[in-house]
C-alpha cells in the first residue's frame, strides 16, 4: 500500500464514528497508531479535556514506564497543555528551550529517551477538545508536511469525536421525548379512569394525581400507573374556600 493510500484509508477510519458500537478508546488508540505509521515521530498520545484543571490521556499507549511518566507530566505542563489552552501548535526547537519552558515535562521527556515533542490542538472552530502530543527521538524538528498532516489527522479525529457526541445526545433526546410521550398517554388514561371511578371531572382527576405526586415527591406517571394497574385512588384535593376580611 502506498503512503497516499494509507493516508486516505486513515481519514476514512477517523470519519467512521456512525457505528452503533463506536468505542472512543479504540478510536483514539487507532489514531495514535496511524500517527506513528504516517509521521516521522516515535510515539503519539491523545489528551482530552475533562472536568477539572488537567488533561487526560484515555487511549492505551506503550507500556514503557518512562513514557507513562512523560504522559503524566504532560497532563500538568508542556506542549500538550499549551496547545489545548491556545488552540495553536506548540513546540520547542531544542531540549534546552524545553527545559526552560517546561522543566518537569522536559526532565521526564529526556529521561525517557526523547529529544523533542510537538503538540497540536484537537479543535473545530470554537470547540477545542484536547491536543495531540508527538514525542520524537530525532534531533531535528518535524518537517512542514508532517506537521500539516498531523494537524489534519487531529482535526479529523476531533470531527469524529464531536459527531459521535452529537449522535449520543440525539439518542438521549429521542429517548426523553419517547418517555415523555408514553408518560402523557398513561396520565391521560389515568385521568379517565379516576374521573369515572370517582365521578369527577377530568380536571379534578388531574389535580388529584398531581397533588398526590407533589405531596409525596414521586413521578406523576408513577401515580398514574398505580391508578390504572393497582386500582389506586388518590385523595381529592380540598377545594379552596374564599375568606372575606372584616370591614
Amino acid at each position: 500500500m502506498s503512503r497516499e493510500q494509507h493516508i486516505a484509508r486513515t481519514f476514512v477510519e477517523l470519519a467512521d464514528t456512525l457505528v452503533e458500537d463506536f468505542d472512543v478508546i479504540d478510536f483514539l488508540h487507532q489514531m495514535t497508531i496511524r500517527c506513528q505509521e504516517l509521521l516521522d515521530v516515535t510515539d503519539a498520545a491523545v489528551f482530552l479535556a475533562h472536568p477539572g484543571p488537567h488533561l487526560h490521556s484515555p487511549a492505551p499507549c506503550s507500556p514503557s514506564p518512562a513514557l507513562q511518566r512523560v504522559l503524566e507530566a504532560a497532563r500538568h505542563q508542556g506542549p500538550a497543555v499549551d496547545a489545548h489552552r491556545t488552540a495553536q501548535r506548540v513546540t520547542a526547537h531544542s531540549p534546552a528551550v524545553a527545559a526552560v519552558r517546561w522543566p518537569q515535562f522536559a526532565h521526564h521527556l529526556q529521561h525517557a529517551g526523547y529529544t523533542l515533542a510537538v503538540a497540536l490542538p484537537m479543535r473545530l472552530r470554537q470547540n477545542v477538545l484536547g491536543s495531540l502530543l508527538l514525542p520524537r527521538t530525532a534531533d531535528r524538528p518535524l518537517n512542514a508536511d508532517d506537521l500539516a498532516l498531523a494537524q489534519a489527522l487531529a482535526d479529523a479525529a476531533t470531527i469524529g469525536l464531536l459527531q459521535a457526541r452529537a449522535i449520543r445526545q440525539q439518542h438521549t433526546v429521542n429517548e426523553q421525548l419517547h418517555t415523555a410521550l408514553q408518560s402523557r398517554i398513561v396520565i391521560e388514561q389515568a385521568k379517565g379512569v379516576l374521573a369515572a371511578r370517582s365521578n369527577i371531572t377530568l380536571n379534578q382527576a388531574f389535580d388529584a394525581l398531581r397533588s398526590h405526586a407533589r405531596n409525596r415527591r414521586i413521578l406523576l406517571s408513577k401515580v398514574a400507573r398505580d391508578v390504572i394497574d393497582a386500582g389506586f385512588t388518590p385523595a381529592l384535593p380540598r377545594p379552596q374556600t374564599e375568606t372575606s376580611g372584616s370591614e
